[in-house]
């Protein structure tokens, strides 16, 4: 008895644009990282009596407001691509009606 191959099954779109958006959530959390890494080198070059505390509430600050704002950034654009702003908007089409 020969086995017979079944097609793979067709991903839904709202598990494809999860699975984009933790990919794309990934890399920005690498990229506010080392953004706030440069932050706390650059405090830290400007001031030699610098405390670890004004150290770490750099990092935090930085990190997280860049984390916040790509991620942000980042549901908007997925927004516009998997189409929940045409269903808002009540249109299907993606010319703007005057």
């Amino acid at each position: 008895m020969e086995a017979v191959p079944r097609p793979d099954p067709v991903p839904s779109p709202s598990a494809a644009a999860k699975r984009r958006f933790w990919r794309l959530f990934g890399l920005l959390a690498l990229l506010s990282a080392v953004i706030a890494a440069i932050a706390v080198l650059l405090v830290a070059r400007g001031d030699p009596t610098l405390h670890i505390h004004m150290l770490i509430a750099t990092a935090l600050g930085v990190g997280l407001t860049v984390l916040l704002g790509t991620g942000l950034m980042t549901l908007v654009f997925l927004s516009s691509a998997t189409g929940h702003d045409d269903q808002a908007r009540g249109n299907s089409n993606h010319k703007e009606r005057l």
